[in-house]
């Protein structure tokens, strides 16, 4: 605790830090603030006694509601959140791996990105656009939405309209964190909707469990699930590379061995991302054949986050979205050739071709039991489920919302560290850095 408190008064003795901070946590209240201003035209009474007897977080809006802090059953401005935003980003990077021209903006350096930045916005505006017509068709002509309606008239249009700008502002002020703050904003942005959830969560487990020993148990396993986590999004194999001299002028340059880390969980979260994008789809199938018994099933057996045959299909799509990504997001013959053109090379392995391919063949090795980790992850709030545990405690055993809370953290204590290594303070570990694990 002595060196927590002498970390934390460091931080405050940096002004420029200190500056970033505030300046985070200004613009992060900012957006909670929004989350509860509701949507022209809705009777925020109604919709309130509306949730509170229907409310399920048993399903998939209420696991999308989470991540927009509850705005989204509360019909709030921001109800769509920053998801347009990462919906836009994940189609750009997936275009990125198969159309040439993104290919080409990818190779192009800051010019590029700026580009694709500027692709990205316009595509969170369009898909914003298209999902909050949809929002608002489901509370005029819902089952209940004739009691939530003040007045109707152009009321998806004004609906559309706000839901946009809302999104687009959120996504600003995700930008403005990421420039002038600390972390990256659009991870934050979600992680502290995240959190927003996790009192209400607490005392409502503590009420069901009525003891505190079950109650004291079920934080243990959350804390040895999120350290397992922490364990695996660190961890990387380290491949030894060693660089031969070279004499430039009268100076020596390499006769080093350096190593080249691979990450255990490359992917990050986004398989589960994916995996939980394509579990969508039956629903929202399912949602237009009203009439049809069987489709209706159909679409809640994939809407049921707890049942066991949805959490088995979860599982498989989650493993195989991480090979995928896996392979967008990392390419080893690019590593092979940056290398040779650094005068570099692994021991035993000829340069070129047998080095993309000895990387390659390590990479497949140390992705399985990442790809296996992530998707036991991925299904352990539909066990905790299972166990009795309720549906708002149990999101934060596992799927996208462990894996967010702990990876934003983690980057923004390294983030941290950084600044107060450069002023010659000790950060928030005993090693002056947050190092990566090896396995």
């Amino acid at each position: 605790m002595a060196g927590l408190a002498e970390s934390v008064r460091n931080i405050w003795k940096i002004e420029e830090l200190r500056r970033r901070i505030l300046y985070t946590l200004g613009l992060l209240i900012v957006y909670r603030l929004g989350t509860y201003v509701t949507l022209p035209g809705v009777d925020a009474h109604v919709l309130a006694e509306i949730n509170a007897a229907g409310g399920d977080q048993n399903n998939l809006f209420g696991l999308l509601d989470m991540f927009v802090g509850g705005a989204f059953s509360a019909a709030g401005i921001f109800a769509l959140g920053i998801m347009p935003y990462i919906t836009a980003s994940i189609i750009i990077q997936l275009m990125g791996a198969v159309v040439p021209y993104f290919q080409k903006l990818q190779r192009e350096g800051e010019e590029g990105r700026r580009k694709i930045t500027q692709l990205t916005r316009y595509g969170t505006v369009g898909i914003t656009a298209l999902q909050a017509v949809g929002f608002a068709i489901n509370l005029q002509y819902g089952a209940t939405g004739q009691a939530i309606i003040i007045n109707p008239t152009f009321f998806i249009f004004t609906t559309m309209i706000v839901l946009t700008a809302g999104t687009v502002f959120v996504m600003w002020l995700g930008e403005r964190i990421t420039e002038n703050g600390i972390g990256n904003g659009i991870s934050l942005i979600i992680m502290i909707s995240i959190i927003a959830f996790l009192p209400t969560a607490l005392i409502n487990e503590f009420e069901l469990a009525g003891n505190l020993f079950i109650f004291l148990v079920e934080i243990g396993v959350l804390a040895l699930v999120t350290a397992g986590v922490v364990l695996v999004t660190q961890g990387t194999r380290r491949i030894p590379v060693q660089y031969a001299k070279r004499v430039v002028g009268r100076r020596v340059y390499g006769g080093t061995t350096q190593y080249l880390p691979l990450r255990v969980n490359a992917a990050g979260v986004m398989p589960i991302i994916f995996a939980q994008s394509i579990m969508f789809v039956p629903a929202t199938v399912a949602s237009f054949f009203p009439d049809s018994a069987f489709m209706q099933q159909f679409g809640a057996w994939f809407s049921d986050i707890s049942g066991w045959g949805y959490s088995i299909v979860f599982f498989f799509i989650c493993v195989f979205f991480t090979y995928f990504y896996t392979a967008i997001a990392v390419n080893p013959k690019e590593m092979a050739d940056t290398m040779k053109r650094q005068g570099g090379f692994i021991p035993g392995i000829r340069p070129g071709k047998q080095t993309s391919e000895f990387i390659d063949n390590i990479l497949t090795r140390i992705t399985l039991p990442g790809a296996i980790f992530l998707g036991v992850v991925a299904i352990l709030p539909a066990i905790a489920m299972q166990a009795g545990v309720t549906p708002g405690f149990a999101h934060f055993f596992g799927g996208t919302s462990l894996l967010i809370l702990v990876g934003v953290t983690l980057d923004t204590l390294q983030q941290i560290e950084s600044h107060l290594l450069m002023r010659h303070y000790d950060g928030f570990m005993k090693s002056g850095r947050v190092r990566g694990r090896r396995v």
